[in-house]
């Protein structure tokens, strides 16, 4: 079991993330948790790119790497807008 830890944060951000939290029937706790484990760092996506890549026979090339990083911009862009 992990030892708990606290996150500063702004009245409005923790409020919002009590409401959320209530609206799924979890705690703001758990919620974290699974943003956080649903969410791959820079490092997992280049590798996930790069077994993409392998799987298609693509050689993973700077040029290859730099359309999957502007892939992934805007995606997140994207995911972005819709929170709004």
């Amino acid at each position: 079991m992990s030892k708990p830890t606290s996150i500063k944060t702004t009245e409005a951000v923790r409020d919002r993330l009590r409401i959320l939290a209530q609206e799924r029937g979890t705690t703001i706790t758990d919620l974290l948790e699974d943003l956080a484990a649903g969410q791959l760092t820079g490092a997992e996506r280049e590798q996930r790119a790069f077994e993409a890549a392998r799987e298609l026979g693509v050689d993973y090339a700077e040029q290859v790497q730099r359309a999957g990083r502007a892939a992934w911009e805007r995606i997140r862009a994207h995911q972005g807008h819709a929170a709004a």
